[in-house]
């Protein structure tokens, strides 16, 4: 289990994370919209995930919300060490009712997010919903991860944002899987990543 905290002047962020948990998780951002897509993530890629988060709300979601993202991001890099023997590569299409997500991620030490997702700028309870992005920034930057998001088609925001998640989730699952045939190296031809 890794654990990571962070503290500024505008939040306060607590994070424990196990890559290869059961997918259990303790969500308290003061954001309901935003605890419930960070449980999915969790129950759909079977990581435990603790997040404790305080913060200047008064503004607006986006301290909050891009904070927990780097602090994710963070405890991911961590958790990943020097990422032996893991299958590295990630995709899932993932339906939810009107929406279909693609995703595609590589946890290749590199930070580079592609997001293609027609959101409306509006709020789902205290959720920004345009937040949506500058949260997966956070993450692929601080996990040091290429992430490929593209929502194919969908007509509910809710249900747009939540095929998101849940499509990151599996193919997250994908990429951190321990691949038996390469035996704890690193998987890449330069032998580093």
């Amino acid at each position: 289990m890794v654990e990571k905290k962070r503290k500024t002047k505008e939040t306060e962020i607590k994070v424990k994370i196990e890559l290869y948990g059961k997918g259990k998780s303790e969500i308290n951002t003061g954001i309901g919209f935003f605890d419930h897509m960070l449980e999915i993530f969790a129950k759909h890629s079977f990581v435990d995930l603790f997040v404790w988060a305080s913060g200047d709300k008064k503004v607006d979601s986006h301290h909050i919300i891009e904070d927990v993202g780097i602090v994710i991001g963070k405890s991911i890099d961590k958790a990943l060490e020097e990422r032996r023997g893991i299958r590295r590569f990630g995709f899932a299409a993932v339906p939810l009712d009107d929406a279909l997500t693609l995703i595609s991620i590589d946890l290749g030490n590199r930070a580079y997010l592609k997001f293609d997702a027609d959101l409306p700028k509006l709020k789902l309870g205290e959720f920004d919903v345009e937040m949506t992005k500058e949260f997966f920034q956070s993450l692929s930057n601080n996990a040091k991860m290429t992430l490929h998001i593209k929502l194919l088609q969908g007509e509910n925001t809710h249900h747009c944002i939540e095929s998101i998640f849940k499509s990151f989730a599996k193919a997250f699952e994908m990429a951190i899987t321990k691949e038996k045939r390469i035996q704890g190296e690193v998987p890449s031809t330069k032998g580093l990543l």
